[in-house]
């Protein structure tokens, strides 16, 4: 898969230590709005993890990595949300 590669990211929102990513033929972000936060960036700029309210988005498997970190994160989105 030529498309498919792995990297380590910085990802604020999930602490200081990168988050080593793997991406399988993942598509990227092309643009956010306004009321969209923008989590994770390749180094070119590419926009690869998104959160807006309770919806996280992202180019890559987090499953994949082994580090629970990400769902953790939208574990704490999903509990902080009143319905």
């Amino acid at each position: 898969q030529r498309e498919s590669f792995e990297t380590d990211l910085s990802v604020p929102v999930l602490g200081e230590a990168p988050f080593h990513a793997f991406f399988i033929r993942g598509p990227a972000v092309e643009a956010v709005g306004p009321e969209v936060e923008t989590l994770a960036t390749l180094d070119d700029g590419t926009i690869v993890a998104v959160r807006e309210g309770p919806l996280l988005g992202t180019a890559f498997h987090p499953e994949v990595s082994g580090d629970p970190r990400f769902h953790h994160y939208f574990l704490r989105i999903v509990q902080s949300v009143k319905g």
